[in-house]
C-alpha cells in the first residue's frame, strides 16, 4: 500500500504553505495529513497570520521579514507525542505557535493581533504569550470557524 504524502508546497495564503503549517520533528504513522476540514482552517488563520505580517513589516519590519511558525496542525499522534493538551485547537489546524525573537517581539505581535481583531470585528479563540523554562518565547494564536473565547494569557510553562 502507498503511503499518503501532502503537498507540502500548496500554498495556504500568499506567504504560508502546507508544509510550514504542518511541519513536525515527532514521526508518527499518521505522518501528520490534515483533512479537508482542517485545511480551510489553516487557511482561516493564515488570513490572520497574513495581515499579522503585513503590519509588522509596515510599523517595525525590514522589508519582507517572514513570520516563523514553530508548530500548527498536529494530529493526535504528534500532539501526544510533543506533550500537547487533550482538546488543543491545534488538533483541527485552527492553531499556530509563532517563533519571536524575544518578549519585545512577542508583546508587538500580540499587540497587532489584538488591534486586527478589534478593527475587524472579530474574535480569535486564543492568544497566549508563552514562556519555556530556559527562557525560550513563542506565541500561540488560534481562531475557531465559531465558539471564538478570545482567550489571552501570559503562561510560563
Amino acid at each position: 500500500m502507498a503511503q499518503v504524502e501532502i503537498n507540502k508546497q500548496a500554498r495556504l495564503s500568499q506567504h504560508f504553505t502546507l508544509g510550514e503549517l504542518c511541519k513536525t520533528s515527532a514521526k508518527t504513522q499518521d505522518r501528520n495529513i490534515p483533512s479537508h476540514v482542517y485545511i480551510e482552517n489553516l487557511k482561516r488563520l493564515c488570513g490572520w497570520l497574513e495581515e499579522l505580517r503585513r503590519r509588522w513589516n509596515n510599523i517595525y519590519g525590514e522589508g519582507d521579514a517572514p513570520i516563523i511558525i514553530n508548530s500548527g496542525y498536529r494530529s493526535e499522534a504528534v500532539n501526544k507525542a510533543v506533550g500537547g493538551v487533550t482538546g488543543s485547537n491545534h488538533l483541527t489546524g485552527c492553531a499556530v505557535d509563532i517563533h519571536v525573537a524575544g518578549m519585545e517581539q512577542l508583546i508587538r505581535y500580540a499587540s497587532i493581533l489584538l488591534d486586527i481583531s478589534d478593527e475587524r470585528q472579530e474574535d480569535f479563540d486564543e492568544l497566549l504569550l508563552e514562556r519555556s523554562p530556559r527562557g525560550t518565547y513563542w506565541l500561540h494564536f488560534a481562531v475557531r470557524p465559531t465558539g471564538n473565547r478570545r482567550k489571552v494569557r501570559l503562561i510560563q510553562t
